[in-house]
């Protein structure tokens, strides 16, 4: 009850200090994108505090020694909201590839547009999507920003994945720029749709580049994927947890009730 109570603090806090954070932002439209940035990061790190002091969620960064000296796709593990926020002061400047409601939350939505300058897709568009981020990523890599992209598209339950989506990989192609992996292990404190977060040390690890060059799309995202997911049986109890599970005989009322890996699809 007690954990319960403090993971709802915790949530209260990201969620107002993020309302407060976009109002301030909103007057200052005409600073400089580096000090508007700087507030972006000072909010996430805001957040990670907050994760700590509320919950005991340390965070820590391992392979940071892998990031190229110049801009690139950050292609990340989506497995809760911790993620979304807790990468970003440990990164250059990025923008992400998101879906437009988000856009349309009072405040938090409008700064995000403002200061992130997001590349907003409606993930029902298909091709049209892919093509939108290819054209809008190129020139944000052009200006020296990153881009990031969470392949699966939505946040997966532990021990999962789907298909990824095509446009991190095409982006990477087109723009002629290498592809970082990360993955990390938040989803052994904090699952979707579960308020309740757990104590412990959530592990971001960024992968050696990959290259998009000379083969398809689908062929780089087959390389970065199985990069990813051998890292989070590496470092996610919980994946391993629903590995033993998935290993069980098939007759087990327990292994019956799984979902299968790779049953989903993303098709951006």
């Amino acid at each position: 009850m007690f954990r319960a109570l403090r993971s709802l603090l915790l949530v209260v806090f990201v969620f107002l200090t993020g309302v407060l954070y976009g109002a301030l932002a909103l007057p200052l439209f005409w600073a400089p994108q580096g000090f508007l940035w700087g507030l972006v990061t000072n909010y996430c790190r805001l957040s990670l505090w907050a994760g700590e002091f509320f919950c005991g969620l340390k965070v820590v960064v391992e392979g940071q020694e892998n990031l190229p000296t110049t801009a690139s796709v950050i292609m990340i593990k989506h497995s809760s909201a911790l993620e979304t926020y807790g990468h970003v002061p440990f990164f250059p400047r990025t923008s992400w590839v998101i879906k437009r409601e988000i856009l349309w939350i009072p405040f938090f939505g409008w700064a995000l547009k403002l200061i992130f300058r997001p590349i907003s897709i409606d993930r029902r568009s298909g091709r049209r999507a892919v093509k939108q981020v290819i054209q809008q990523g190129r020139k944000k890599l052009a200006e020296g920003l990153w881009v990031t992209v969470f392949p699966e598209g939505t946040r997966m339950p532990p021990g999962e994945t789907r298909k990824y989506g095509v446009s991190g990989a095409a982006l990477a192609k087109e723009a002629g720029v290498m592809i970082v992996p990360v993955a990390h292990n938040a989803v052994d404190f904090w699952q979707r749709r579960e308020l309740t977060k757990r104590p412990g040390t959530v592990r971001f690890c960024i992968g050696p580049p990959i290259t998009a060059a000379g083969r398809p799309p689908k062929e780089t995202n087959l390389v970065v994927q199985t990069w990813i997911e051998n890292k989070m049986q590496e470092i996610s109890s919980a994946y391993q947890q629903a590995e033993r599970r998935d290993n069980q005989p098939h007759d087990s009322p327990i292994a019956a009730t799984n979902t299968k890996r790779g049953q989903s699809r993303s098709q951006l």
